[in-house]
């Protein structure tokens, strides 16, 4: 492999990576004041629907997380943006507490359907209602189409065996807005003027955040926290640049390694 710039953005993901729920990964808060002090642009990537930004920065500041509104990059926020330049009316299967960010958004009489993680309307009836509308020429969109996510008590599906299901009986394809997509990518790093190539990615989710960032053109680290089970790592090509045990190991990789490097 061609030599890299050296690293100038580091993207983080969030839960299952800095924490699970309301518990911070040991060592987590310390190893982002680390990451701070090095001469690099930190943002916070997250795939998240189960909350709308201003609660998850909450949830962060109280497990001592330092981090600013404006440095997280939720796929809600791509979810919103895509729905303003499309100008549609959704349907949102999203989480009641998610709908802050869709402040504004016109909801009635839709003609569109956003499918986010919503235990509470994944119901028939709902799922039958967004089916109706997709057959008549809604679009769909995914949120993004995470297989399943670390809760306290283990394993919990995502939001994507919901939005395959709708997939299946309509003969139609999502557009997902969120990891691992391109452009979701891309949009994190927007106003950092940082390259690909001068950024990593750090998370618990070997296809979504890794498989992702790579694609990208970015480097990914995953982390063996959160949603990690063993093998994860040969379910991409390429491989993840590196696996760790967790975040502050993640961390104490980059300010040893790939700091210095030049092109």
């Amino acid at each position: 492999m061609a030599a890299r710039r050296a690293l100038k953005a580091v993207l983080v993901d969030l839960s299952g990576t800095l924490h699970v729920e309301d518990s911070a990964v040991p060592g987590a808060q310390e190893a982002l004041k680390r990451l701070r002090g090095a001469p690099v642009t930190v943002r916070f990537v997250t795939n998240t629907t189960k909350e709308c930004k201003r609660d998850l920065l909450e949830r962060l500041t109280k497990l001592g997380f330092d981090i600013a509104e404006n440095e997280i990059f939720t796929s809600l926020t791509a979810a919103r943006n895509l729905l303003e330049q499309k100008q549609v009316r959704p349907l949102l299967l999203v989480d009641d507490k998610a709908l802050p960010d869709f402040t504004g958004i016109a909801t009635h009489d839709p003609n569109a359907v956003v499918v986010g993680l919503a235990p509470e309307h994944f119901n028939y009836e709902m799922m039958n209602k967004a089916f109706r509308l997709i057959l008549d020429g809604a679009p769909l969109i995914a949120i993004h189409k995470a297989r399943y996510f670390k809760k306290k008590n283990g394993l919990a599906l995502g939001p994507g065996p919901f939005v395959t299901g709708l997939e299946y009986a309509t003969g139609t394809e999502a557009t997902v807005v969120g990891k691992p997509e391109k452009t979701f990518f891309l949009e994190a790093l927007r106003g950092t003027d940082c390259a690909p190539e001068e950024a990593v990615m750090i998370g618990d989710d070997c296809r979504d955040d890794v498989g992702g960032a790579q694609n990208a053109g970015m480097r990914g680290i995953l982390v063996r926290t959160g949603k990690y089970r063993p093998a994860d790592e040969d379910k991409i090509n390429p491989a993840p640049y590196l696996t760790c045990e967790n975040f502050p190991e993640a961390v104490e990789h980059i300010l040893e390694h790939l700091l210095g490097e030049r092109e």
